[in-house]
């Protein structure tokens, strides 16, 4: 029954095994105007993707039957929408695993619920919006030899094979490409693509773009596309 979303509201899945955390966050994001759909387990979470039209996940990592970080995986060979992970755990090693496996963001419990929302509206505004990160578009094609971002359709192929990326992924590459041989610091790069002031940005930059190396790289450790230019930042090459 998704009738809410052809009134415009967007529909938000919040997955965690704390229902009191699950009714606390939902309350937050309805007052905002968001459609809430809720999930006690990572099973639950891949039933309710199927078959309504999220735009945003909020998922814990440790539940019953299947854990957050399973259920990411699963839903990243099916959707490209941005996925917050909520956690007790706030080792950089879980947050960059967490990133390193498909998210998008990482809050670390406990966290304050504005902050919170505020991350959320941050994902969407970017998932949703097309074009330029600072302004319009001035290409269809943005290229770099066998590297080729198609404006209007959103996708990304090397050699005419399509690319699957993420929505932050996605940005930093359009941002990158747009902008050929110029070398980009980390906290740039994140104040640009996520739109809020850099604190300790390095380590996030730096896994998503040992994603994206990844996969559009035929040899990531010897890139041809996405360099880096030690101890200054990030480059495509202009090819």
């Amino acid at each position: 029954m998704d009738n809410l979303n052809e009134a415009g509201k967007l529909s938000i899945l919040v997955v965690d095994d704390d229902k009191e955390i699950v009714n606390a966050i939902s309350i937050y994001l309805e007052n905002e105007g968001y459609r809430v759909y809720k999930a006690y387990d990572g099973f639950q979470a891949l039933d309710i993707i199927t078959s309504h039209d999220i735009k945003l996940i909020l998922i814990d990592i440790m539940m019953p039957r299947l854990d957050g970080l399973s259920a990411v995986v699963k839903i990243r060979e099916q959707k490209n929408i941005p996925i917050i992970i909520l956690s007790a755990k706030s080792e950089d090693s879980d947050k960059i695993l967490g990133l390193s496996i498909g998210a998008d963001d990482y809050v670390t419990k406990p966290f304050n619920p504005m902050e919170l929302v505020a991350r959320v509206k941050s994902q969407l505004r970017r998932y949703l919006t097309l074009g330029d990160v600072n302004g319009t578009r001035k290409a269809n094609v943005l290229k770099s030899g066998g590297l080729c971002f198609d404006l209007d359709s959103r996708t990304v192929t090397v050699d005419g094979e399509p690319v699957k990326l993420t929505a932050t992924e996605m940005k930093i590459v359009e941002l990158l490409l747009r902008h050929p041989g110029r070398v980009f610091p980390a906290e740039e790069i994140y104040e640009r693509v996520w739109q809020e002031p850099a604190y300790n940005a390095e380590n996030t930059v730096m896994v998503h773009i040992r994603r994206i190396r990844e996969k559009i790289e035929i040899n990531p450790r010897e890139p041809k596309y996405l360099k880096v230019v030690w101890g200054i930042g990030y480059k495509i090459e202009k090819i």
